[in-house]
């Protein structure tokens, strides 16, 4: 099941379910096949995963009624972030594809030891922009704004010391992420200033839930910077997977509902090339998972602050 937030005009954003062309808005889905159901993602989430099974049960042969007023082509809606305010930061994962690690040792000083335990840092909720949204850049703070093409994990529910053998238990499903990086503005080894500004993370655009992703760590992974592809790899090559990611995490921190992990980058990034190569404004970034999605990011020249409401 594909499942996104979109907006209508003049509407709030809402819950929709991707279904033959059509999305499927999944309160007013729900309300007339006479079943109760959340109008946003992070409260479908909350209901647990009988909820995905019930509203893929009533996708798989829907009557022609229940649709009279809750659904819209794909093309008529404006789709948000999958989440588009996260409860909380996001979890990143540095340094977990074995050739990223070279690269970075190369060009960013980084170890070039493989970790022996996964290297986490966060991304703030105001870092999160829609996949075509456009990314900021900021002149006067980066001149080295980077791309890492990434998959995320969606948690499901609460996971306190979870066991590698049951962590997928706990994966509501994945999306697409791009932990945007100005590399030069990392500060005495901390990561947070330089991966967690606005616009620093593209989510979407949509949420795969883990039902229909039969391996998740059989994913291709491409970015493409101006129509070039730059990174091309595959989640085959985690150096800590999925499992060991929720296993580790939860050992220290609880994970929660909504809870998104972003799972590291394979090589390619713009530092780790000879010469290093960034994004300006007017290049476009596109970020692939092949079975997730597709985003579309312009970069566009951003001077800070300008009225009181921005």
């Amino acid at each position: 099941m594909r499942l996104i937030t979109y907006r209508m005009q003049g509407e709030a954003a809402r819950l929709g379910a991707i279904h033959d062309g059509l999305v499927i808005d999944v309160q007013r889905f729900g309300a007339r096949a006479g079943i109760e159901l959340p109008s946003t993602m992070l409260g479908f989430i909350d209901l647990g995963f009988q909820a995905v099974k019930l509203l893929d049960r009533l996708l798989a042969s829907p009557e022609s009624r229940w649709l009279v007023g809750a659904s819209v082509p794909e093309g008529n809606v404006e789709v948000l972030a999958p989440i588009p305010r996260p409860r909380k930061n996001i979890f990143g994962i540095g340094l977990n594809y074995t050739e990223h690690v070279a690269e970075s040792a190369r060009k960013l000083d980084t170890s070039a030891e493989l970790p022996q335990q996964p290297v986490i840092f966060s991304k703030p909720p105001t870092a999160v922009i829609s996949a075509t949204d456009p990314i900021r850049h900021n002149a006067a703070v980066t001149q080295q704004l980077d791309w890492e093409t990434e998959l995320a994990v969606v948690i499901g529910q609460r996971a306190h010391h979870v066991s590698r053998e049951d962590a997928f238990r706990y994966v509501f499903g994945y999306t697409v992420i791009n932990d945007i990086s100005a590399r030069d503005c990392r500060r005495a080894g901390q990561w947070i200033v330089s991966k967690g500004q606005d616009t620093f993370a593209p989510m979407g655009p949509a949420i795969v839930t883990a039902e229909a992703i039969p391996d998740p760590h059989d994913l291709t992974i491409r970015t493409y910077v101006n129509g070039v592809e730059k990174q091309h790899g595959n989640t085959a090559h985690m150096l800590f997977r999925i499992d060991d990611l929720i296993a580790d995490i939860s050992s220290v921190m609880t994970l929660e509902p909504g809870d998104i992990i972003a799972t590291g980058t394979p090589a390619g990034v713009g530092a780790g090339r000879e010469p290093q190569e960034f994004m300006w404004p007017g290049d476009v970034l596109e970020s692939v998972i092949d079975g997730i999605g597709h985003m579309r990011n312009p970069i566009v020249a951003y001077g800070g602050r300008t009225h009181a409401s921005d």
